[in-house]
């Protein structure tokens, strides 16, 4: 099964199953189309393995202080900080892929974690101790609320307003859909349809992204010469849409299929 159809009946199950570093692997092999999901997840079996203590101490201790695991800030914008088979290996990240590669070691040792999504920057939260954040792009730092909230108007600006609820768990399928969205700024930075494409394409599989993206995946397609496809998102939009914007959308497709002619 190829790695799109796989990643779309993750995303169609139920979400406590959409393990982020399943979708996390899944989302490399649209990157390196020769990546074998199995021999990626056994590094992450042998990453939980070489842990000493099964706790959230130890696991802090193995992934950044043993392996030495670190934020990668002198190239954040590399796409291979985003691609969790090159974080294992390269040992280095964004916060948002460290954050899936804890929670997916943890997941192995029994360690219960899950993903904090604040603006600007993302983090783990202790799903025992609720009042227990890490932040796996500062070497895991531990952190209290009030902590977190000093990140965040460090990054923000000391104005920001800053809420609690940003310190809510994060669900699986929001996890896959800012992945795929730094992504999305990368490509379209670099001005890289046929990558921003499947990108697009990925996000478009994520239940809560905005159907709308499906005219952006339309014009990266555009870009490439491919009509069909484009027609084809155009079309789905349609099908998603009501009123004047349905009808607006089904013209553009039609359209798009007529330059195929």
């Amino acid at each position: 099964m190829e790695a799109t159809e796989r990643f779309a009946q993750l995303m169609a199950g139920p979400e406590p199953a959409a393990h982020p570093d399943l979708a996390a692997l899944l989302i490399a092999a649209h990157a390196r189309p020769d990546l074998l999901l199995s021999i990626e997840e056994a590094r992450l079996d042998a990453l939980a393995e070489g842990c000493r203590e099964p706790t959230l101490d130890g696991l802090r201790r193995h992934l950044f202080d043993d392996l030495g695991y670190r934020g990668n800030d002198r190239e954040y914008h590399d796409p291979r900080n985003s691609y969790l088979d090159q974080v294992v290996q390269r040992r280095v990240g964004i916060p948002i892929s460290l954050s899936v590669l804890m929670i997916g070691v943890g997941r192995r040792l029994g360690v219960p974690l899950v993903g904090v999504g604040m603006p600007g920057h993302f983090l783990v939260g202790d799903v025992v101790d609720r009042d227990v954040f890490v932040d796996p792009f500062a070497g895991g730092a531990v952190l209290d609320a009030r902590g977190c909230e000093r990140i965040f108007r460090d990054l923000q600006g000391p104005g920001s307003g800053f809420h609690p609820s940003f310190l809510q768990p994060t669900g699986n399928h929001a996890v896959a859909a800012r992945m795929l969205a730094n992504l999305k700024q990368i490509f379209t930075a670099r001005s890289d349809p046929r990558s921003l494409t499947w990108v697009l394409n990925l996000r478009t599989l994520v239940p809560g992204v905005p159907a709308e993206e499906r005219a952006e995946l339309a014009s990266a397609l555009v870009a490439l010469g491919s009509f069909g496809p484009a027609a084809d998102a155009m079309r789905s939009l349609a099908h998603l849409s009501s009123g004047d914007a349905a009808e607006r959308h089904a013209a553009t497709a039609t359209r798009l299929r007529a330059r195929l002619n």
